[in-house]
């Protein structure tokens, strides 16, 4: 089945010499993964053997989170050690995955689930189109706190682009909503979970490991970099950056208080961010989008959620959401600018880094 997710197998047999690290953070994925690369034609998968072991414990990862950049060290180490191109760490259940790449520079950089999301979108709907394999039918599923590139370019290759609550349970319920009426291609969120095509129905890390390897490889072939790839969407789409600040609160005091912060935002949404006019504001809670520009309000056609979006004038995107397992509130910000002012994308996104910071400030943070 995941042989069968391949969108272009001539590249995995021409750059089949692809060096890849591979760490299952000792949970499940050692089990398929590792040959699934290999039935994908890669010849050159290291395991990082201290953490090939199942274990509860994880003794050599004790946050097995693939979002964190220590729990990639030892393979980041072992990649270094033998000159790798590729560095893949799934989570125990293996739904996640961390990677990271080399630039042009030769240096290995951390991909994050925005950016995976947004090449992998890419690269597979470029791809069939290609291939003359895209249907009218075909739809991308996107989180409402996953970048807007993903609109984007799901717009550019004329495929329809959902939009979901936050959690994959929510991607698989408009899969289920579509069977046998639109085709589902792909589907992400934020937080490093990925989907490609419609047979597992959550967030799978063994699909994903596969096909950005198939996708590295074939950036390989021109010549380039998955780094350079992204760069390239940037400058055709606007460079996107995206960050989340998480506040906890402790004890039952602490959640009376993410009650009154969000009852706060709410009811008195700020005039502006970071110097750009709020134009729209969008609360599932009660299910009604506020459009402060034209004066109109509008009934959203998603579950209730107790989740606060605010648009600016910019194109900057600051939501707002409890936690609903913890004391915790949880702030996502998502800034956007051209490049063609810019000297360099660097310069683009020192740019943007200060405007989420601005971002910051103006919510009070």
């Amino acid at each position: 089945m995941l042989v069968s997710l391949s969108v272009n197998p001539e590249a995995m047999q021409e750059k089949n010499d692809l060096k890849i690290v591979y760490t299952p953070l000792h949970g499940s994925g050692v089990v398929i993964i590792p040959k699934a690369l290999k039935a994908f034609g890669l010849k050159h998968v290291t395991l990082v053997e201290e953490q090939s072991i199942p274990d509860g414990n994880f003794p050599t990862a004790p946050y097995p989170n693939p979002e964190e950049k220590s729990t990639l060290q030892m393979a980041l180490e072992k990649a270094e050690e033998i000159g790798a191109d590729l560095v893949m760490a799934t989570d125990p259940d293996a739904d996640r995955v961390g990677i990271a790449v080399r630039n042009q520079k030769g240096e290995m950089v951390l991909i994050n689930g925005n950016a995976m999301a947004t090449l992998l979108t890419h690269y597979i709907l470029s791809q069939k189109q290609k291939r003359n394999e895209l249907l009218d039918s075909d739809f991308v599923v996107k989180t409402i706190v996953t970048t807007d590139l993903i609109k984007d370019i799901a717009r550019d290759h004329n495929v329809d682009c959902f939009e979901v609550l936050t959690g994959f349970k929510y991607i698989a319920e408009r899969i289920r909503e579509n069977e046998k009426k639109k085709r589902f291609i792909c589907g992400g969120e934020e937080s490093y979970g990925f989907l490609i095509g419609d047979k597992v129905r959550d967030k799978d890390a063994n699909a994903t490991c596969c096909i950005f390897a198939e996708m590295t490889a074939y950036m390989a072939t021109q010549g380039k970099t998955v780094i350079d790839m992204l760069h390239d969407i940037y400058r055709q789409y606007d460079c996107h950056q995206e960050t989340q600040l998480s506040i906890t609160k402790k004890g039952q005091s602490g959640e009376e208080e993410i009650v009154r912060i969000m009852e706060r935002y709410r009811n008195s949404p700020p005039n502006e961010i970071a110097n750009s006019p709020v134009v729209k504001m969008f609360d599932y809670k009660i299910g009604k989008s506020f459009d402060f520009a034209n004066k109109k309000v509008e009934r959203l056609t998603l579950p209730v959620s107790d989740v606060i979006q605010y648009h600016t004038e910019n194109g900057t995107i600051v939501t707002i959401r409890p936690c609903g397992t913890k004391p915790k509130i949880k702030f996502y910000f998502s800034v956007k600018e051209n490049t063609q002012d810019f000297e360099s994308l660097e310069e683009v996104e020192m740019f943007l880094d200060n405007r989420i910071e601005k971002c910051k400030k103006s919510m009070g943070l």
